[in-house]
């Protein structure tokens, strides 16, 4: 017995060994987890830098004669900001000292603009070539913005007031229209409350709603919960099993391929048997997995410390993801040997690989589809069926809600007597087809070496 384990370990080691140490490897390896940490912490701190604040000046034809006044307050650096940080939910005190208000709430730009009133019966139509000017022009012509007369005051029949008409330089950005969009949204509104008698000053205070930050409180302690992070968890860690299977079970399958049609699998077991050459090489890729999610949850911590959220994911939900990586892999892990040893070429894969990849995807679909209700009737079934399981259960496990801990062990106990059931097919199929060579045998087939060995 120890002899035969000793003889597995050396194969799995072998297998291991020949993988983690190749190029192509290694590159696949680190490639996501650097683009992670480029995108979680790299990117949003370089379009969250310091951007030029745009100055500019900005025509208003104001037929009412009431929005151009309100225009002149909504439109000035610190009420944009006012309205940015209610918008965020944020602290909305506006900044002390005005006219040093630049730009920066939440990394973007807060314009100044210069008002331009016209006369009331200027036609829009014969100033839009003062919108075309070189790019380098001092000041900029930003926009002309015309107010409809019936924007204050609605027309007797009519049911809704009427808007404005915007008419922008090809130099606007984003931020800034959508600035000055806000401004003139709040211009209106303020004009129609003045018109019926009401202080557009007392409104804003009444609507001004701080949103907390949620305290998530939990049987471990309390902690700053994130809804954004939470929504994500059960996608990430269903992408985290559905990755490492995928890669795993393909080099399995690879290097199982590429041995038979070379013959050195005839070489390797006139030192073991079928057997132990099936569990090692199981083993060796199963190691190979597991660094590969552990590499890819030390970077997902590092990239979550960065934003003080490193707490979301709780040690017991990192035991789960390792968990159900484990007996995921073996079911599928051990199906794609089984193809591998079946066929002499990788061409001859694809129509086996086919059923398994789509049982694959499906399953990792569930975990973000389960994580949105983790708790439903569906959520629940899921939970129990194998070999859907694991990854409908790693996203209840993920989510706001997770379920009992009973509920968790059953479906590992599921999936581990799954595991079981498949390797022993895997195991009578391996001992047949890892020395047919020839024409590839059908599903059928497989199922018939299963019951003859």
């Amino acid at each position: 017995m120890s002899q035969s384990l000793n003889r597995i370990g050396l194969v799995a080691a072998r297998d291991y060994k020949a993988m983690i140490t190749s190029r192509g490897f290694l590159i696949g390896l680190f490639v996501l987890p650097v683009i992670i940490v480029i995108f979680a912490v790299v990117m949003p701190r370089v379009l969250n830098s310091r951007s030029p604040q745009v100055v500019g000046e900005v025509m208003v034809i104001d037929p009412t004669g009431k929005v151009t006044a309100q225009l002149q307050q909504t439109a000035t650096p610190a009420q944009i900001a006012l309205r940015r940080s209610m918008d965020s939910g944020q602290n909305p005190a506006a900044p002390s000292d005005h006219s040093q208000q630049t730009a920066t709430l939440n990394g973007l730009p807060i314009p100044r603009f210069t008002l331009v009133p016209l006369p009331a019966d200027t036609d829009a139509a014969s100033h839009k070539t003062w919108l075309i000017q070189p790019r380098n022009a001092t000041p900029l012509h930003l926009a002309i913005m015309v107010v409809r007369p019936d924007a204050v005051v609605r027309r007797p029949d009519a049911t809704a007031f009427g808007s404005f008409d915007l008419y922008t330089s090809a130099q606007i950005d984003d931020n800034t229209e959508t600035t000055l969009r806000g401004s003139m949204r709040a211009a209106l509104i303020a004009a129609r409350l003045h018109d019926i008698g009401q202080d557009p000053t007392v409104v804003t205070a009444a609507e001004q709603v701080m949103q907390p930050e949620s305290v998530l409180v939990s049987a471990t302690g309390e902690r700053s919960g994130s809804r954004g992070v939470a929504r994500f968890l059960p996608v990430a860690c269903g992408v985290l099993i559905f990755f490492g299977v995928i890669m795993g079970g393909n080099a399995l399958m690879t290097s199982t391929v590429e041995e038979k049609s070379n013959r050195v699998i005839e070489v390797l077991l006139a030192a073991v048997s079928p057997l132990e050459l099936m569990y090692g090489k199981l083993l060796g890729q199963l190691g190979l997995g597991l660094t590969m999610v552990a590499v890819y949850l030390l970077m997902a911590v590092f990239s979550l410390g960065q934003y003080a959220l490193a707490g979301v994911l709780e040690p017991m939900l990192i035991v789960y993801v390792f968990a159900f990586y484990i007996v995921t892999y073996l079911v599928f892990g051990s199906l794609m040997l089984v193809i591998g040893s079946a066929v002499n070429q990788m061409a001859e894969a694809q129509s086996f690989m086919g059923p398994i990849t789509i049982l694959l995807v499906f399953s990792y679909s569930l975990s973000a589809i389960v994580g949105q209700a983790p708790n439903s009737t569906f959520s629940v079934a899921m939970s129990f069926i194998p070999p859907v399981n694991t990854f409908a259960m790693i996203g209840r496990v993920a989510s706001s809600a997770p379920p009992p801990a009973w509920q968790v062990w059953t479906t590992l106990f599921i999936s581990c007597v799954t595991s079981a059931v498949v390797l022993w097919f895997a195991a009578k199929v391996f001992k047949i087809a890892l020395l047919m060579h020839g024409k590839p045998p059908s599903i059928a087939t497989l199922f018939k070496w299963a019951r003859m060995a």
